[in-house]
C-alpha cells in the first residue's frame, strides 16, 4: 500500500466538541484512482490536507510506504510524494504554460504540456489568456512535473463545463495507469466518480466504501 491512513482524528480548534473525522482507516493502492464523495462542510478537502500534509490530524497516524510522513518531515512528503491539484487552478498569472510548470519539478515542461493536450503556440502565452479548460491541463501538467507518487486532485472539474470535464479526468487516468501513480479525486461530480476505481464517501466523520457501478 502505498498510502495508509490510520484511525484518523479532527477537530477544528473553534469547535472541540465535533470531529470533522472520526476515526478513518483506508489502505490506498498504486495505480487506482479513488472519488472522494461527500456533502459540503463533511470534511473531504480537509481530508485531503492531512493526506498532503498541510495539517496534522489530532489523532491517528498516516503513512507513505509504511512510513509515518511525520518520520520524515512534512515538508519531504509534499515535495517528494505528492501533487495537488485545485479547482481554481493556483496558476502563477503573469507567467506563461511552461513557466507555471517548471515551478512544479524538474520534469520536462514541453513534454507535459503536450501530454495534456496544451498546443505549442500557447506554451508562452500568459496563462490568463488560456480557457478555464485549458488552464486546469497546465496544472495537471505542473503536479506531473515532480514525477509523484500520489496526485491529491480538489473538486479539479467543477470549473469546467461537462465535456470539458470528461476530458481532464481521462487525463487524469491515463496519468495514472502511465506512471502507476495513485489519485484521489474529491468531487461532486457522480458521473465522474463512477469511472473511478472506487468511490469513497465521508458521511458523519467516517470513511464509506462504495461499489462502482
Amino acid at each position: 500500500m502505498v498510502l495508509e491512513v490510520k484511525n484518523i482524528v479532527y477537530y477544528y480548534k473553534t469547535n472541540k466538541s465535533k470531529n470533522v473525522l472520526n476515526g478513518i482507516s483506508y489502505k490506498f493502492e498504486e495505480g487506482k484512482v479513488y472519488a472522494i464523495l461527500g456533502a459540503s462542510g463533511s470534511g473531504k478537502t480537509t481530508f485531503l490536507s492531512l493526506l498532503a500534509g498541510l495539517d496534522v490530524p489530532v489523532l491517528g497516524t498516516i503513512l507513505y510506504e509504511e512510513e509515518d510522513i511525520l518520520k520524515g518531515g512534512l515538508n519531504h512528503h509534499r515535495k517528494e510524494h505528492v501533487s495537488l491539484v485545485f479547482q481554481n487552478y493556483n496558476l502563477i498569472d503573469y507567467l506563461t504554460p511552461k513557466e507555471n510548470v517548471m515551478l512544479g519539478g524538474n520534469g520536462n515542461p514541453e513534454e507535459l504540456l503536450t501530454a495534456v493536450g496544451i498546443q505549442k503556440e500557447d506554451w508562452d502565452r500568459k496563462v490568463l489568456q488560456l480557457s478555464g479548460g485549458q488552464q486546469q491541463r497546465v496544472a495537471l501538467a505542473r503536479a506531473l512535473a515532480n514525477k509523484p507518487a500520489i496526485i491529491l486532485a480538489d473538486e479539479p472539474t467543477g470549473n469546467l463545463d461537462s465535456r470539458t470535464a470528461v476530458e481532464v479526468m481521462g487525463l487524469l487516468k491515463n496519468s495514472c495507469k502511465k506512471y502507476n501513480q495513485t489519485i484521489l479525486m474529491v468531487t461532486h461530480n457522480e458521473m465522474l466518480a463512477q469511472s473511478c476505481d472506487s468511490i469513497l464517501h465521508i458521511e458523519d466523520g467516517r470513511l464509506l466504501a462504495k461499489k462502482v457501478g
